[in-house]
């Protein structure tokens, strides 16, 4: 689903990395992958008049995955809620039954220049992952607006709900939990508990399934706390588990010390079902058929694509060490571009897509050559 501004273009390097990999696999396998292009967001309201169209549920729901890239922008502001393009994405993850987003948050070697913090932080480096609930909470809860007093002016009262059951609070740990057992072993449950009921109680459902995981650290921290901690010790952090909201403000923050929001990738995972692999950066009408957005935030969310919906670890493995491989090779699209650094080959969204590529390439096949040298070696001895 490429969607609205920025989304085709960075799209269409993923589907780049797709065709390659569509090659990889049937050379190994015999089995391919089918690619389905649908419609969502501004796009599908320009088209079909709604965000989000029955077909393109339905070839969802029919997927192994999908890969989206961004939706909205200022031509659909005027729209009411139900309308706009956002609803198409919001619609699509409740109707998948995607309750957890992961954002890995990685400062990679070269790119220290770019975070904003004091040097002496960036080089310790930043290497974390959020996990977000993403169906409940403010976002979904029930809403309203009326009217108190007719004017003019009229007196007008809006509210939004943050609501959880223990029952989402706890599947979203226990894959937090999971994931940590994998990474550092450290889990910051990130919440509001001295103000919000809610919160009350995903503190006490996040200890329960803490005492599941007994080899893995639990610390509970307050929000505004966690967004300081971010910008001064973000070597801290290891699995961040917090809500809905919390979760898409802590994220796009801890996107700056990346050095880009155009470096950080995403999955929306639930079960059973197709996962929804986006980049965390929006539409960016701004910037829309330049050619200049950056592509390694959706071909980071191939690598997850592969590794999460498709099983594939091996590709993922390819896509994220070819991604370090151009950064490291001086690869630069403008988001990232340091004018006084030298060695630095400033490229468009195209270019960075086909070097990735590249060296995506170059990385399976050397794989391959290693593997059957093992074998002959194998075969020898």
């Amino acid at each position: 689903m490429p969607g609205d501004g920025v989304g085709p273009e960075v799209v269409a390097e993923a589907r780049k990395l797709l065709h390659l990999a569509d090659d990889y696999l049937r050379d190994r396998t015999g089995d391919g992958l089918v690619l389905e292009e649908a419609l969502v967001g501004g796009a599908a309201l320009d088209a079909v008049g709604v965000p989000l169209p029955e077909d393109t549920l339905r070839a969802s729901r029919a997927a192994d995955a999908v890969l989206l890239g961004a939706v909205g922008g200022p031509k659909w502001d005027g729209l009411e809620g139900h309308l706009r393009p956002e609803a198409g994405l919001l619609g699509l993850r409740k109707a998948l039954g995607l309750y957890a987003n992961l954002r890995p948050v990685v400062l990679r070697p070269g790119l220290e220049d770019a975070c904003p913090v004091r040097p002496e932080i960036a080089g310790r480096g930043v290497d974390l992952i959020i996990f977000r609930e993403l169906t409940g909470g403010l976002y979904f809860g029930p809403r309203g607006r009326e009217v108190l007093r007719q004017g003019p002016p009229a007196e007008e009262r809006a509210y939004d709900t943050m609501v959880y059951t223990s029952g989402e609070v706890r599947r979203i740990a226990r894959l937090a939990f999971q994931a940590a057992r994998e990474r550092r072993r450290k889990v910051t449950s990130v919440d509001k508990a001295n103000v919000l009921e809610s919160c009350r109680l995903w503190r006490r459902v996040v200890n329960e399934v803490a005492a599941e995981f007994p080899d893995v650290t639990l610390e509970h921290q307050l929000v505004d706390a966690a967004a300081m901690r971010l910008v001064f010790r973000p070597y801290d952090y290891d699995v961040i588990l917090t809500e809905n909201m919390f979760g898409d403000i802590l994220s796009d923050l801890a996107a700056a010390l990346a050095g880009s929001m155009g470096l950080l990738p995403s999955a929306s995972l639930g079960e059973p079902g197709p996962g929804l692999y986006e980049p965390v950066h929006g539409s960016a009408p701004d910037i829309a058929g330049q050619g200049v957005a950056n592509p390694l935030a959706t071909l980071l969310s191939v690598a997850l694509l592969f590794r999460h919906s498709l099983g594939r670890p091996e590709l993922a493995d390819a896509v994220e060490g070819a991604v370090a491989g151009v950064l490291e090779a001086g690869y630069r699209t403008r988001d990232i571009w340091q004018e006084n650094r030298p060695g630095l080959r400033l490229c468009s969204t195209a270019e960075m897509g086909d070097a990735v590529c590249r060296e995506v390439e170059r990385r399976l096949a050397a794989g391959a050559a290693a593997r059957g040298t093992a074998s002959e070696e194998g075969i020898m001895a």
